[in-house]
């Protein structure tokens, strides 16, 4: 009996490994998964900010601000800055995440060097607690090693002590996050997070589901368009969605205190175009998928790379060049954009209208693409 027991069971294990040494698919997507985190984890992520966008409000337009304002630039860290004319510009850079500082330099910016207290004003998009304090500190590392030079002897003064030249002094603001709490950082995309992952799971194994429970061809054989079946599928889960986004950012509000700044209404207008494109990349997913199996180890291993190229947890502005462009593909990163806008900006529906429109276009390829991959008849 115990001989037959351990017979049957590597004839089971021989017979599986038969069928998978044959599934070219999901070998090849565990053979890429490794090397494609790797090459995320080893390359293109870091804690380090790395291209910030930045603007200047330079009211002193001195030999000694511009100096200032290209040490700053020589970290590295910066990407060179755009002047602004007023503060009413530079708040509506960092409303609109085209900067995530502005630097403010006082008129008195030279006499304050001459009397030793130099001071300039630093305001920082708050939204990502972390990234808003370093690139802060390297402001301030700057302004410490700043050569503001002897102040010059007042001839009324001989006879005194020299006056030092002190330190520039960075008098600094967190915009749209004050107190820098990082739960409102993670907390405005976390229906954002909640949906990808409802949306994928769900999705991924429908039109598997179909084929190994052979209904598929009965679903072909009816007078429906390959377009009209994809969409009658995606709409009960839309609803499905809608309720566990409300459940997320009302729960976030009623327990945490994180309530959107902008409009309701807003976010639910953003949400279908999100909802739909998320639901979509799970039915590809499922239309490439020959087994279950196949469309489960797909559908995570896109859900990995769309939360660390998106932004929701590590900002998109600091990735490098080709690696940020690839994010772009994922839905997640407009949501996310758009949600923040709303939820920490009180942002309304203008400010929100180009992740609306990535996400329309981004829906309408991937419906190309699974009317591409689906077999409009039998045969």
């Amino acid at each position: 009996m115990s001989r037959r027991f351990w017979s049957n069971i590597a004839a089971v294990a021989w017979k599986e490994t038969q069928v998978l040494r044959h599934d070219k698919a999901f070998i090849g997507v565990v053979l890429i998964q490794p090397v494609v985190m790797l090459v995320l984890f080893g390359y293109a992520l870091s804690n380090k900010p790395a291209n910030v966008p930045w603007a200047v409000l330079d009211w002193s337009r001195t030999p000694a601000s511009r100096r200032f304002v290209q040490d700053v630039m020589a970290t590295g860290y910066f990407l060179p800055p755009r002047p602004v004319a007023g503060y009413a510009e530079g708040r509506n850079l960092l409303r609109e995440e085209k900067a995530l500082v502005l630097l403010v330099v006082p008129k008195s910016f030279r006499r304050d060097i001459e009397r030793g207290r130099p001071a300039v004003q630093v305001l920082l998009d708050g939204s990502d607690p972390l990234s808003a304090a370093r690139i802060g500190a390297y402001i301030g590392q700057v302004a410490t090693a700043f050569e503001t030079g002897a102040a010059p002897r007042d001839p009324a003064g001989w006879g005194m002590p020299d006056r030092e030249p002190g330190p520039i002094e960075t008098r600094q603001r967190f915009w749209f996050n004050p107190t820098l709490e990082d739960r409102n950082f993670f907390l405005a995309a976390l229906g954002g997070m909640l949906l990808t992952n409802l949306c994928l799971s769900a999705m991924s194994l429908g039109l598997v589901g179909e084929r190994e429970s052979g209904t598929y061809e009965q679903m072909l054989a009816l007078p429906t368009s390959a377009i009209e079946i994809v969409l009658g599928k995606l709409i009960p889960y839309v609803g499905v969605a809608y309720a566990l986004m409300l459940t997320a950012t009302i729960a976030a509000g009623v327990v945490f205190g994180v309530w959107p700044q902008g409009s309701w209404l807003v976010l639910l207008i953003v949400t279908l175009p999100f909802v739909l494109a998320s639901l979509g990349v799970g039915v590809f997913v499922s239309a490439l998928a020959r087994t279950s199996a196949q469309a489960v180890f797909i559908s995570v291993f896109f859900i990995m790379p769309s939360f660390v190229l998106s932004g929701v947890m590590y900002p998109y502005q600091f990735m490098p060049h080709g690696v940020r462009e690839i994010g772009a593909v994922f839905p997640l990163r407009w949501y996310q954009i758009a949600s923040r806008r709303i939820i920490e900006r009180g942002a309304g529906l203008g400010e929100v209208v180009v992740p609306m429109l990535a996400l329309t276009l981004l829906f309408a390829v991937i419906l190309a693409g699974v009317r591409w991959r689906m077999k409009p008849r039998l045969g």
